[in-house]
């Protein structure tokens, strides 16, 4: 599977192969951005395709990686279980639920949990 834009509850989705290449910058998420800036507003991606990093939040590859979306205007959606992360990390649990909170930037599950988030 390749990286691909689908619908999602009406909102053009571009979602990231899971095999494809890990976003490990601030570069990695602009090139991300490249491809769904005219075509889609919000950017799926599975967690295999963040690097490890992002789930450490004192290594600030994170915090890089999200603004870049937030600055560019798009949203960021993570994909898959992050319950081995979370349990390693209270502060990313804390993130998580604070992003959630919000519209920007979301972790869910899977495309069904997203396309449940994105009706209510």
């Amino acid at each position: 599977m390749a990286d691909e834009i689908v619908e999602v509850s009406g909102v053009p989705v571009l979602v990231c192969d899971p095999a494809g290449p890990l976003i490990a910058s601030d570069q990695d998420a602009l090139d991300v951005i490249g491809l769904a800036y005219a075509a889609a507003e919000i950017v799926a991606v599975p967690v295999s395709r963040l690097d490890e990093r992002f789930f450490t939040l004192r290594t600030g590859v994170a915090g890089e990686i999200m603004q870049k979306f937030v600055n560019y205007r798009l949203r960021l959606v993570v994909i898959g279980d992050l319950t081995a992360q979370t349990a390693a990390s209270t502060a990313l649990r804390e993130l998580i639920v604070e992003s959630n909170r919000g519209n920007q930037i979301w972790f869910v599950d899977d495309l069904a949990a997203l396309a449940a988030r994105l009706t209510t």
